[in-house]
């Protein structure tokens, strides 16, 4: 009976990885076609029941982790070597020592900026700041950030690459990606709390430069001795 249900557990854990290739593709296109409409259906799928949520697409968090995967076997692909992080071996930098240790580090940076825009949203909104209230703003941010980690990957990756006009396309994604990302999370800021344009852009902007400081904070802690 327990080899049945491991047997069982098994294949449910296949279909559920080997659905991420059908998934994924659809998330990212819905989401690069029109990130506010996403964010707008992230906060709906919350209200239903859990096994009614996110049937077809994939939930915010893990479109957002599994586009940082894709960054990092992009990174890996034409990075041209070890990361520098992994290589230096001295004071915190010793905490990352593979590629997945690195992978959970980006997870960490990149977490950052849903959770300083959510954290701006509810400040903006006047309302106090709970786990319960957190929640739905984070999930909508996840999906507006994973495009933005996956192309800034992306960007950053080509511009390693020794072929010409590799930096110009790197970073040609890398400033589309940030572009885009404040334009999504300006709409955002304007239709949910009623903004003009300016103002919302200031929120987003203001969120967007938090979380940029607190994620180079951290990787200056693990870069120095």
């Amino acid at each position: 009976m327990d080899f049945m249900k491991w047997l069982n557990s098994i294949g449910e854990l296949l279909y559920e990885v080997m659905s991420w290739l059908v998934f994924y593709p659809i998330t990212l296109w819905r989401t690069i076609r029109n990130p506010v409409t996403m964010m707008s259906y992230a906060d709906d799928e919350l209200r239903d029941r859990k096994d009614e949520q996110f049937t077809d697409t994939l939930n915010p968090p893990l479109f957002l982790v599994l586009s940082l995967v894709l960054a990092h076997l992009a990174e890996n692909t034409f990075g041209g070597g070890t990361n520098p992080i992994i290589v230096k071996q001295t004071g915190l930098a010793a905490l990352i020592s593979d590629d997945t240790s690195l992978l959970v580090f980006r997870m960490i940076l990149f977490s950052l900026f849903p959770l300083m825009m959510s954290a701006r949203f509810l400040r903006a909104r006047g309302v106090a700041l709970t786990r319960q209230r957190l929640k739905p703003p984070f999930y909508a941010q996840c999906y507006a950030c994973a495009p933005f980690a996956l192309f800034l990957g992306l960007g950053t990756a080509v511009g390693h690459t020794g072929f010409a006009g590799a930096s110009f396309l790197g970073t040609v994604l890398s400033v589309g990606a940030v572009l885009s990302y404040l334009v999504a999370e300006t709409l955002w800021f304007s239709n949910h709390l009623g903004q003009s344009r300016l103002r919302a852009f200031l929120n987003a902007m203001l969120a967007f430069l938090e979380a940029t400081v607190a994620a180079l904070a951290i990787g200056a802690l693990i870069l120095l001795r």
